[in-house]
């Protein structure tokens, strides 16, 4: 364990995919949501696969014994993504980002719901929390409904981008279901390959031309995108996971930058304040779970026979 250099993995995972983000918003004003699903995982699959041979698990490491789980974790996974690009398109990406993390949340009660995980009071009062921090978020987008134009056109891009975070949060159940029996390695490498496959059923629905720069920046997003899935699978080998998840939450502080001096883009106080009720929240799951994971440690120990 090498905490500290899981930390800085963590927050370079969080920037280059935040970049990322970045990126299929700058062009997602004529690029369609499908066509950059498609850019994103395709061109993500050459370095995935040049880290497992550099780490000499090419041949190992894409082993699979549950092909449709793969095939179903990428079908909820890549509905997530491109819903979180379409939502894009319509937001501000500190709000993208300040919904999105309704995922975790979500995906504690999928959990208790699907995988019969035990829920307790703290963590049930923790989703409780975040859920209306997100509604807060939420708040002044559906108001918006009745005012037409393009305050009608964020409230579908909130609803959209709450509806990502609902599969995102079942593609996690679906993770967890995985990694009994999968290496990291080949769930990363099939998401990305299933994800490519999907996107080109959405060819019919108006994929367009992109322009060299638009080329250029979809390419350079799949490629992060690569980037960032590496240094975040590398993150957790190298320190426990409630050492570096909670600084996935760095993301708002960049999100808010990017925003700001990138798109323009003036965050309001209801959405700060709203975030940061998810926030609280999501450490104090992160929280729960390591004090969880250090009980049913000790229960391991406590029942191992002492020679």
């Amino acid at each position: 364990m090498r905490p500290l250099r899981g930390i800085l993995l963590k927050i370079s995972s969080v920037v280059v995919l935040i970049t990322m983000a970045s990126l299929i918003k700058s062009v997602r004003d004529h690029v369609p949501p499908g066509e950059a699903v498609f850019f994103r995982s395709f061109f993500a699959m050459p370095v995935i696969v040049g880290w497992l041979v550099s780490r000499g698990e090419l041949r190992t490491g894409l082993r699979t014994r549950a092909p449709l789980g793969h095939l179903w974790r990428g079908l909820v996974g890549t509905t997530a993504m491109g819903l979180s690009f379409a939502g894009l398109g319509l937001l501000p990406l500190p709000e993208v980002t300040a919904i999105g993390y309704a995922a975790p949340l979500l995906t504690v009660i999928f959990a208790a719901m699907f995988l019969g995980e035990q829920v307790g009071l703290v963590r049930v009062s923790a989703v409780a929390l975040g859920m209306t921090g997100v509604l807060i978020v939420l708040s002044p987008r559906m108001t918006a409904f009745s005012g037409g134009g393009l305050g009608q056109a964020e409230a579908l891009g909130a609803i959209v981008v709450l509806g990502s975070a609902v599969f995102a949060a079942l593609a996690q159940v679906f993770v967890r279901k995985l990694v009994t029996t999968e290496k990291t390695p080949a769930i990363v490498f099939y998401f990305s390959l299933t994800a490519t496959v999907l996107s080109l059923t959405t060819l019919p629905f108006g994929w367009v031309m992109p322009t060299m720069r638009e080329t250029a920046l979809l390419v350079l997003s799949g490629i992060l995108g690569g980037f960032g899935q590496v240094l975040l699978t590398s993150s957790y080998r190298e320190a426990d996971a409630s050492v570096v998840a909670p600084f996935d939450y760095t993301s708002m502080l960049l999100a808010l930058g990017i925003g700001y001096f990138v798109f323009g883009e003036v965050p309001t106080l209801v959405m700060l304040g709203g975030a940061s009720l998810v926030v609280a929240a999501g450490i104090l799951i992160i929280w729960r779970e390591s004090r969880l994971g250090l009980e049913r440690a000790r229960q391991r120990k406590a029942m191992t026979p002492q020679g």
